[in-house]
C-alpha cells in the first residue's frame, strides 16, 4: 500500500494539495497530520495520506490469504454501512469461519485488524463477516434485548443477558438507550462480562 505525504504552512494546504495532486475527494482518504520542524523557529504540517481503496484491497487480500490458508475456498464481497466498511466473505464453509457462537470469526476479524493497523498506522472502520451471520446476530440480539426490556418494565425486576463482547454490548446498550424506565449496565470481568437491564423510576 502507497502512503503519500504532503507538507504546508498549514492543515487545509496541505490537505489541498494532496486532493489535487491524487485527484481524489476527501471521504476517499485516510489522513494523518503532525506538525514538523521547518527551519530553526519555523514550524509546517505534515499530512500522510492514503486512499480508502487501497486500504480495503490490502484487507480483502489479508483476509483471502488467512482463507486460503485454512483451505477455505472463499469469495468477498464490499458493503458500505454508514462509515464502516463491511468485508463480507461467502463459502461453503461458513460454519467453520464462524465457529461456536461466532468465536472464530470474532478471531479473524481480531487478527485482520491487528495486520490492518501495523500496515497502515491509522484508524480505519471495518467488520468482517461470513455470510449475514453479523448482521442476522445484530437484529436477533437488539430484539432479544428489547423483548427483555419490556419483561423489566413491567415486572419490574433486573434481568442479566449472556456475556457479548464489547461490539455487542454497544448494540445493545445503543438499542435501549431512549427506552423509558429501563437502563442497561455492563458488569463482569472480560471475556465474560454482561449486561444487566434494570428498572429506573423517572
Amino acid at each position: 500500500m502507497e502512503k503519500y505525504k504532503y507538507t504546508a504552512k498549514t492543515k487545509e494546504a496541505a490537505l489541498e494539495t494532496a486532493l489535487y495532486e491524487l485527484k481524489e475527494e476527501e471521504k476517499n482518504l485516510i489522513c494523518n497530520y503532525e506538525e514538523v520542524k521547518a527551519g530553526l523557529f519555523g514550524k509546517k504540517v505534515q499530512i500522510e495520506v492514503m486512499k480508502k481503496s487501497d486500504i480495503i484491497d490490502f484487507i480483502k487480500e489479508t483476509v483471502k490469504n488467512i482463507t486460503e490458508k485454512m483451505g477455505i475456498e472463499a469469495n468477498l464481497e464490499v458493503k458500505q454501512r454508514g462509515e464502516t466498511t463491511n468485508i463480507v466473505i461467502y463459502s461453503e464453509q461458513n460454519g467453520i469461519l464462524i465457529g461456536k457462537q461466532g468465536k472464530n470469526l470474532e478471531a479473524l476479524s481480531y487478527l485482520v485488524r491487528q495486520i490492518v493497523k501495523n500496515e497502515i498506522g491509522m484508524t480505519f472502520k471495518f467488520t468482517i463477516d461470513a455470510g449475514a451471520y453479523k448482521l442476522k446476530r445484530e437484529k436477533d440480539l437488539i430484539r432479544l434485548a428489547k423483548n427483555l426490556a419490556k419483561e423489566v418494565q413491567k415486572t419490574k425486576e433486573p434481568i442479566k443477558m449472556d456475556s457479548m463482547n464489547s461490539y455487542e454490548r454497544r448494540l445493545v446498550h445503543n438499542a435501549l438507550n431512549d427506552w423509558k424506565n429501563i437502563s442497561t449496565e455492563s458488569e463482569g470481568e472480560e471475556p465474560n462480562r454482561y449486561i444487566v437491564l434494570k428498572y429506573k423510576e423517572k
